[in-house]
């Protein structure tokens, strides 16, 4: 049986270093942009403060022991990792034109593409430089490594644009680089600042980062958008190919004939999120990302109890959020 997965629950099962460590993350992180003119620093405080629920950093303090030994090497990296995860929300939504991310207007949309640009820049510069301060040059490099997919997953995402026949190989590589190598280098750091075994926590991050990014292509298609803060089939809008029209084209002749270039309204885009939910490629998706968080927890190193415990319950918060 599926326990609760709050964010709560994850913390609990921490113990009480992992809510003193991340008090230190947000307390970090609200300093941290000082210094670099108002309007900039402005534009990325509010980027970070609007962050969800810090699942990355949590991973972070997780991967690194429970209890949680609370070191500033640790803190950093979980700053690092959550910071690096903001440039890159800033920066997609400068290629997309982004209007809204979480209900609230884009920096692209208050301030224009330079300054947005520029926001997310300053935000990966900082990340670095926290690593650099009280990390080891391991953790370094496994950011960097994170990074450097997270840059290569938007490139393919940008190359694949509008292609409805893009391979299921191919889409789940994008999903791959574009958010499961930065939870894989989230559990890496943990386990550098804490000697935990870092190739196979890693491995646990990236599995779970994975199902992370598959269920949210399917809450894409369900919405609704008062939960999503962006309309259904916003994906669909944008020219991007995810799972459930993969699958779906593959069930339906008339989504497999489907011109994406053709939608020119959110109206038009829920359609298709009609005719998709109406071939069972929900049900389909859904199935394989409970597949890769079932393997990951399956995988799982040898821990202490109450360590596997706290990874598992990320792992079924992960689902949790779009049951």
């Amino acid at each position: 049986m599926q326990r609760t997965a709050s964010v709560e629950a994850v913390t609990a099962a921490g113990g009480a270093g992992v809510s003193d460590v991340m008090y230190r993350v947000e307390e970090r992180m609200s300093g941290l942009l000082d210094g670099y003119g108002h309007l900039l620093a402005a534009h990325a405080q509010a980027t970070i403060s609007a962050g969800g629920k810090r699942l990355r950093p949590l991973l972070v303090c997780l991967a690194s022991g429970v209890p949680v030994h609370e070191s500033d090497q640790l803190v950093s990296s979980a700053v690092a990792v959550e910071l690096v995860h903001a440039a890159t929300l800033v920066h997609d939504d400068v290629l997309d034109g982004a209007s809204l991310r979480r209900g609230r207007p884009t920096v692209v949309a208050a301030g224009g593409r330079l300054l947005a640009t520029a926001t997310g820049d300053l935000l990966f510069s900082r990340a670095f430089a926290e690593l650099a301060e009280n990390g080891s040059i391991e953790a370094v490099r496994a950011l960097s490594r994170a990074a450097s997919g997270l840059a290569a997953g938007e490139l393919m995402q940008r190359a694949d644009a509008w292609d409805a026949s893009v391979s299921l190989e191919r889409y789940l590589e994008r999903c791959r680089l574009k958010t499961a190598v930065l939870f894989r280098g989230a559990c890496e750091l943990g386990a550098f600042s804490g000697g935990a075994p870092a190739r196979s926590l890693g491995q646990f991050g990236e599995a779970i980062g994975l199902a992370f990014q598959l269920l949210d292509d399917i809450l894409d298609v369900t919405g609704p958008p008062e939960r999503t803060g962006k309309p259904r089939g916003a994906d669909l809008l944008d020219g991007t190919v995810t799972l459930p029209l993969i699958v779906g084209r593959g069930r339906d002749r008339r989504l497999a004939e489907l011109e994406l270039r053709s939608l020119r309204s959110a109206e038009q885009a829920a359609d298709v999120c009609d005719a998709i939910t109406a071939t069972g490629a929900l049900e389909v998706a859904r199935d394989r990302a409970l597949a890769v968080v079932a393997r990951a927890k399956e995988t799982l190193p040898l821990l202490p109890a109450e360590q596997r415990s706290a990874l598992e319950l990320v792992a079924d918060g992960v689902v949790e959020r779009y049951s």
